[in-house]
């Protein structure tokens, strides 16, 4: 049957992070780790709704603009 002892899987987010990635201006963090509240209200909209949707669409360009507010070049 199932091993109780066996590790939860990685995040995605954790295995798009790597060490090549630009670094934040301002933070000094990768992109993958920036701005985590903006970035699990999009992830659980567009889940919920698809990307296409109005509010995930604004939820989409905050994101964008705290990873701008970080320093990246977002576009």
């Amino acid at each position: 049957m199932g091993n109780s002892s066996s590790a939860p899987p990685t995040p995605p987010e954790e295995t798009k992070c790597s060490s090549s990635q630009k670094l934040g201006v301002k933070s000094g963090k990768k992109i993958c780790c920036c701005c985590p509240e903006t970035k699990k209200a999009r992830d659980a909209c567009i889940l919920a709704k698809g990307e296409e949707d109005s509010e995930c669409k604004r939820l989409i360009e905050l994101h964008k603009e705290c990873l701008r507010g970080e320093g990246f070049d977002v576009k």
